[in-house]
């Protein structure tokens, strides 16, 4: 007999952050701040999703108290992290639709 749907991938399978760094001084000092590693995937993504929302956000408030050069090069950071954003959450519907089919299979 062949199995239609496959098991869901064990505890500890999927996807985790690694520590990661950053923040390093200019004037030469240690990084202050680090990723956890351990963090699943899933939530690293909503919390990258929120950062990349709070920074668009912020440029489109920039936008309006720059002279038009520099208006050109924040819409076009903006731009880029529209499309960051659109990744990251398609991401995250990918995985949260393949957990809803996972549970409706069992």
């Amino acid at each position: 007999m062949i199995k239609i749907v496959p098991d869901p991938p064990p505890a500890g399978a999927l996807p985790h952050t690694a520590d990661a760094p950053f923040g390093a001084c200019a004037a030469g000092h240690p990084p202050l701040f680090s990723v956890r590693a351990g963090i699943e995937a899933h939530d690293a993504l909503v919390h990258a999703s929120m950062y990349l929302r709070c920074a668009h956000d912020t440029g489109m408030q920039a936008c309006d108290k720059v002279d038009a050069d520099a208006r050109g090069m924040i819409w076009a950071t903006l731009h880029s992290v529209e499309m960051a954003k659109g990744l990251v959450d398609a991401l995250l519907d990918g995985i949260e639709t393949q957990a809803l089919e996972r549970k409706a299979a069992r």
